[in-house]
């Protein structure tokens, strides 16, 4: 899918999803949710996944809709940087994932870090703070920022991702 078409399909979603939040009447209630399948077909005639997998999808987001936020740490050891291969492509990265609710985005990291790796670790910085739109990462359905924190090893040992 061409950018511009992801980008327009997100921002049709965003607006139905704010219009579901916020709105009574059943007439524009109905309107937000066709508003809402257009923007997941759009999405799907440019993809590799099922409309209907890709509705539901954009069905459990609910609230204003907000950007996600994705942690990674930068763990450095001997002028070397640790990385672990991303379970869904293959490819090599800073450990990290999803933050969760209920928990700091330095708690988050030091989590993912751990499951992923093995090692312990505290958060020692915020290195950066990425729109993940605005960088060569390929499209996704929700808009993303990704925070890097500078991570110092406090014990553990290499283990494979949980």
């Amino acid at each position: 899918m061409s950018s511009q078409w992801l980008r327009w399909a997100k921002r049709l979603n965003a607006i139905a999803q704010a219009g579901l939040t916020y709105s009574e009447g059943p007439y524009d209630l109905e309107r937000y949710h066709q508003l809402r399948d257009i923007a997941g077909e759009i999405i799907a005639g440019h993809s590799n996944l099922p409309p209907a997998q890709i509705v539901d999808i954009l069905r459990r987001e609910a609230g204003y809709p907000t950007p996600k936020v994705d942690v990674r740490g930068a763990v450095f050891r001997n002028n070397q940087i640790l990385l672990v291969r991303e379970r869904s492509d293959g490819r090599w990265t800073l450990p990290g994932g999803w933050a969760d609710v209920n928990e700091t985005p330095a708690e988050c990291v030091v989590k993912e870090v751990r499951e992923e790796s093995g090692y312990h670790t505290r958060a020692v910085k915020l290195l950066a703070v990425w729109d993940k739109s605005q960088h060569s990462h390929p499209e996704h359905f929700f808009h993303t920022y990704k925070l890097f924190f500078r991570c110092e090893t406090t014990g553990g040992a290499p283990a494979e991702s949980l």
